[in-house]
């Protein structure tokens, strides 16, 4: 058999401690990266082609990944973005009619490092008990000393700037342009079913790079302005941060989502966190403060923003709480057509409960036309 006498592979967390596996396909070498878990049991096409995921070494918690192939329209940016993937089995062979090709042909196309056959219920246990932290995988396994020590000077999350990395370099447009609305996106790692979900609620869209200038997204004379999701740490985000606060005393409605969340957050004076292991899944459970009404939810982020700081803050209301945690999922400013959440309403994968949100941004654009 083809996949029988598989080479050697292992996972090196930062602390030490080593995890064995197997390396997937021909590709050898070592990969680094902060390591995390994902606990969807579908939707892996989406999780690694996700922009919010640069640079992130991904765990699997379900047992089975590949079983169901690749399908083209299925991915949520021009290609993988995560650094590494780590599971337990991974299935050569699938069994989808709509699928294009296997999950190894397309890991191979984007040149991505892989390793199964590893004790990923263990693995994922460990990080939640010691945190998420920088790791490495690896096929050299007979280089371990050198690897810890190209691991200690890897950078690590808290404080690193990613959007640029996953951002559009230059400005686009996206939907028809004979639609009712039209809203400027400032792109700081963008999902394509957000503006999948934009354009189907008959918006226009103009999407922006991470560091364009507010002038230059009022210049497209919109309805509304958005902000995307996306990888790192929100705080060196300095342009960003500032045209958030000019769209916001522009006084057109504006909605965040995930890293465009914490974004709008800083520019209302709310800090930020990285989180001990992050929230990343597509069955967390989230309560809306105003109906009273729970939703299940798609997560991906590692930051959050300061809850105390949140309810001192005399122009922000928070409208949604993770109620695993109690976090802040998501907030509203009292006297502007402003809000965003903490988790992904587009979901992709993930269940639809929230899409809501983007009709009530339709409504405070409609409200304020």
């Amino acid at each position: 058999m083809k996949y029988q006498n598989r080479k050697k592979a292992l996972i090196l967390l930062a602390d030490g401690t080593i995890f064995y596996g197997k390396v997937v396909g021909g590709k050898r070498g070592t990969s680094f990266g902060e390591v995390c878990f994902n606990t969807g049991m579908t939707g892996y096409q989406e999780i690694f082609t996700d922009p919010s995921y640069f640079g992130q070494l991904m765990v699997t918690t379900n047992a089975h990944i590949g079983n169901y192939g690749v399908e083209e329209n299925e991915i949520e940016s021009d290609s993988i973005k995560i650094a590494g993937l780590i599971c337990r089995n991974f299935s050569y062979n699938y069994s989808r009619d709509r699928a294009n090709e296997s999950l190894e042909t397309f890991l191979e196309d984007n040149n991505l490092f892989a390793i199964s056959d590893v004790d990923t219920r263990a693995l994922v246990s460990y990080i939640r008990d010691n945190g998420a932290m920088n790791a490495a995988i690896t096929t050299e396994v007979d280089q371990i000393e050198a690897i810890k020590r190209q691991l200690s000077e890897f950078p690590d999350m808290k404080g690193m700037e990613l959007a640029s990395k996953v951002s559009t370099k230059a400005a686009y447009y996206y939907g028809n342009e004979n639609a009712n609305y039209k809203v400027s996106v400032l792109d700081i790692g963008i999902k394509k079913n957000i503006l999948k979900s934009l354009s189907e609620r008959d918006c226009y869209i103009k999407v922006f790079p991470y560091d364009t200038p507010f002038e230059e997204m009022e210049s497209f004379s919109p309805d509304g302005f958005f902000f995307s999701n996306g990888p790192g740490d929100p705080e060196p985000l300095d342009q960003a941060i500032q045209t958030a606060k000019k769209a916001i005393d522009f006084g057109k409605p504006v909605f965040g989502i995930c890293l465009g969340h914490q974004v709008l957050a800083l520019a209302n004076g709310i800090s930020t966190y990285k989180m001990h292991n992050g929230h990343r899944g597509i069955n967390h459970p989230v309560k809306n403060l105003t109906t009273g009404k729970g939703e299940i939810t798609s997560q991906n982020h590692g930051f959050a923003i300061n809850k105390e700081e949140t309810e001192k803050n005399a122009e922000v209301e928070i409208t949604h709480v993770h109620l695993n945690d109690h976090t802040v999922a998501g907030i509203k400013m009292k006297n502007k057509p402003v809000f965003s959440v903490q988790y992904h309403p587009e979901a992709s994968p993930g269940p639809h409960d929230s899409r809501y949100l983007f009709d009530d941004f339709i409504t405070n654009i409609k409200n304020h036309k």
